[in-house]
């Protein structure tokens, strides 16, 4: 249920709400909105006639069903886009914000040279793996910690917020400590323990929608963060597996206006993982802002053939720029800047 406050109620009033839900046995969401707010009560759904009786409290304008499964990522919890600020960096806003920088930390050289690199093109979020998911137990795993101070350093230098994936939840604390966003990697994306425990975290979660994970899938596993009251998750269209071969896995492109249509969580793309393959980047990059992305996450390495992982698919600085410089008419077309 979702509990509509009227445009005057007040603050005690809304308090007074939130604590009959609670009371009531559920948890209380508050969704500040630029007109009134909306307080969603998420529960089992058998006590759902008690919050109706909500409706008679001074200040409280209506009480709705939630029609969606994904109650708090849906936009009847929310109409208005969410906007998630990252230092500097506001994500699902009119800005096209590109995340770009290496698959997997490798040296200090090749993540200062890459962080210079993407910042002076224009990304505004740099991307880099410490810790990595790998298909084989015998390929690189990631510099872990050191890879972590690596990047904190980059920052320093270039200004730029990082983003790094977690797999595990034991390495969550240590994570939080060095980045500005954490990463949920599609193999992770239904390790409902793992996404149970970065909803209690304070920085933003950047999901990675699954290989074969349907849409409703995809926002029931957002869902999990934002019910542990992490309202600051960011969703990734990375490619989904089909029986085509050529190419790493197909792009749904499709799921950016069905995401659009469904949540007020900004939507980015990856048009690397998606594709496999560097010339192919440009292209999808290109078709994501023309179908709505609110952002791109975009593998650059200055050495693709000497990479410990996913050399294929990363631009090398010059593309990479080339690339950019493209965008930003895409950008200017689709409505945006970058």
């Amino acid at each position: 249920m979702i509990i509509v406050m009227s445009p005057r109620a007040t603050a005690a009033q809304l308090q007074h709400v939130i604590e009959r839900i609670e009371a009531l046995g559920y948890h209380a969401h508050v969704i500040h909105g630029s007109e009134r707010n909306v307080v969603g009560a998420v529960g089992d759904e058998r006590g759902k006639f008690q919050l109706q009786s909500l409706e008679s409290l001074p200040g409280v304008d209506s009480v709705v069903p939630i029609l969606k499964p994904y109650k708090l990522a849906s936009k009847e919890v929310k109409a208005e886009k969410s906007i998630i600020t990252v230092g500097h960096v506001k994500i699902g806003g009119p800005r096209l914000v590109v995340m770009a920088g290496p698959c997997s930390v490798e040296s200090r050289e090749q993540v200062m040279e890459t962080a210079e690199v993407v910042k002076r093109a224009g990304a505004q979020i740099l991307r880099g793996g410490a810790y990595k998911p790998r298909t084989s137990p015998y390929s690189f795993q990631g510099m872990e910690e050191e890879g972590l101070k690596l990047l904190a350093e980059a920052r320093e230098a270039t200004g730029l917020p990082i983003i790094t994936e977690v797999m595990n939840p034991r390495e969550i604390e240590i994570i939080e400590r060095y980045t500005d966003i954490i990463q949920i990697g599609a193999r992770n994306v239904q390790n409902f323990s793992l996404l149970k425990e970065v909803g209690q975290c304070r920085k933003p979660i950047f999901l990675k929608r699954g290989m074969s994970t349907t849409i409703s899938e995809f926002l029931l596993s957002a869902e999990y963060i934002l019910s542990q009251g992490n309202r600051d998750v960011i969703l990734c269209e990375r490619g989904i597996r089909t029986f085509e071969t050529a190419t790493r896995n197909t792009l749904d492109l499709s799921a950016i206006p069905v995401l659009q249509g469904e949540t007020h969580l900004p939507v980015v793309v990856d048009p690397s993982h998606a594709t496999g393959h560097w010339r192919l980047v440009p292209p999808m990059a290109k078709a994501a802002v023309a179908a709505g992305a609110d952002g791109l996450m975009i593998e650059v390495h200055p050495h693709p053939e000497e990479a410990l992982s996913d050399g294929p698919q990363a631009l090398k600085p010059e593309r990479f720029i080339h690339l950019m410089e493209e965008l930003r008419r895409f950008a200017e077309v689709a409505g945006r800047t970058l």
